[in-house]
């Protein structure tokens, strides 16, 4: 996976890069995917602007095609003949210490304008931490211009476990009164992760209404990659994403995660018109099917989890009192599934990065089926994950936002499954063949009361 899919970036982005533990390293490996691409798509510039707010080694000025010095107050201005193509490195003037200078915000909106005029991308390195893992911010750090698009806020994990002190952060006594742990104590991924979504940590100086993203870099071992898990639950509560990446540069295969908000959306609208009755409404073991379902998408850690009703909305929301859902009507459920599909996806906040879609008459999916469809996505981004039992493809099935403008596009009784032929599909394959069953007759749910509730995995 590249590095602008695990950021889902378009060809002209604005970004900046914060934080600690390979901030450099991310800039150029990005620089360098978007000029692959432009190589074969006529969508991607032949030329890429990178820029530093803040300094800058010496040494890394190399990994550029080109280097261009802008001194204080001078007016940015392409060179003789026009911009070059190529990875175009634009920063102030080197000083003693064989660092350079940043670029003043009056000069980055000077860049910003050719940027805009050529359709460049524009790739901003926003922060120093003097190639420490791990950093606190400064009262005046992050540099970021206020037209920055999108964030991404670096962590470098070799950190984890070490000593807090210069060695191992720039800045730790700074760190030390954001995270809450003495100087000289071992760095815990708890500790991070409360810099990390501290206001005035890795959430200071981000614009206001750009996406904010943490890469928890330097992911090189087993360990580190299972603690990234629980990481990454806790600071989405702060990011609208987190990738786990062990970069290198130049481009190597080591993006390990990308986690993003997952929905759920419960499709609980139908009549039943066959089986005589609302299946959603019917009781297994006290609860109506709706319910367990509910249950089982907030157990997966879906969120949020809206239910999508039309006949008997109202038993429906009876059955879901107290639950954590949001309850969404959709007036023309006659006309089809499609429209609780298109209903419910245009329910979703903006950050979701995928959706479940779980059916209220399959009460056997257990909760562990749906965190790995989750996890699934979460190690490649594909486009569609689904289940496969027994060589038969089951439900739920997970749907990337990629897919989303081709769901709301669905007419009639179709859901997605009709795009199965027209995106990857990644199959996860389940041992358990009662995730097959649903009830569509009056058998079916007299089978269905004769298994215990406590059965089911969750």
């Amino acid at each position: 996976m590249r590095l602008l899919e695990a950021l889902r970036l378009g060809t002209t982005p604005r970004l900046a890069f914060s934080g600690a533990g390979g901030k450099t390293t991310a800039l150029f490996r990005l620089g360098r995917e978007y000029l692959e691409l432009s190589a074969g798509s006529p969508d991607y510039s032949h030329t890429v602007f990178l820029a530093a707010t803040t300094h800058m080694a010496v040494e890394q000025l190399q990994m550029a095609d080109w280097h261009i010095v802008v001194t204080e107050n001078e007016t940015v201005v392409p060179p003789p003949g026009g911009w070059p193509t190529g990875l175009l490195l634009l920063t102030g003037p080197p000083g003693q210490d064989k660092r350079t200078s940043g670029l003043s915000m009056a000069q980055m909106d000077q860049l910003l304008a050719f940027s805009e005029e050529a359709h460049f991308p524009l790739l901003v390195e926003a922060d120093g931490s003097r190639q420490r893992p791990l950093k606190a911010p400064a009262s005046h750090e992050p540099a970021i211009p206020a037209w920055v698009e999108t964030v991404v806020v670096l962590a470098g994990l070799s950190g984890l476990g070490r000593p807090l002190d210069a060695e191992w952060v720039h800045r730790p006594e700074r760190f030390s009164d954001l995270a809450g742990i003495p100087l000289g104590q071992n760095i815990s991924a708890e500790a991070l992760v409360r810099v990390l979504s501290h206001p005035s940590g890795g959430l200071q100086g981000l614009p206001e209404g750009a996406r904010r993203i943490v890469l928890l870099n330097q992911v090189d071992s087993a360990e580190l990659q299972a603690a990234t898990q629980k990481m990454s639950i806790e600071l989405l509560q702060a990011y609208q994403a987190v990738v786990v990446a062990s970069l290198s540069f130049p481009q190597a295969e080591s993006i390990h995660a990308v986690h993003e908000p997952a929905a759920g959306v419960i499709l609980a609208a139908g009549s039943a018109s066959r089986f005589g009755q609302p299946k959603q409404t019917l009781p297994w073991h006290g609860q109506a099917l709706v319910r367990h379902a509910a249950r089982t998408a907030l157990k997966a850690g879906l969120a949020p989890v809206v239910v999508v009703t039309g006949y008997a909305a109202n038993q429906v929301q009876t059955a879901l009192e107290g639950l954590p859902v949001e309850l969404i009507y959709n007036p023309d459920w006659a006309a089809g599934q499609s429209t609780s599909v298109i209903t419910g996806l245009q329910h979703l906040p903006l950050q979701v990065g995928s959706v479940v879609f779980m059916l209220a008459d399959q009460p056997l999916v257990p909760a562990s089926l749906v965190r790995s469809l989750v996890e699934t996505h979460a190690a490649a981004c594909a486009a569609i994950v689904a289940p496969l039992v027994q060589g038969q493809r089951a439900n739920p099935v997970l749907f990337d936002r990629c897919t989303f403008p081709d769901l709301l596009s669905l007419t009639g009784d179709v859901g997605g499954r009709v795009f199965f032929s027209r995106y990857p599909v990644s199959w996860l394959p389940w041992n358990d063949e009662r995730v097959l069953f649903d009830v569509d007759t009056l058998e079916d749910y007299q089978a269905l009361l004769n298994i215990p509730a406590t059965e089911i995995e969750t």
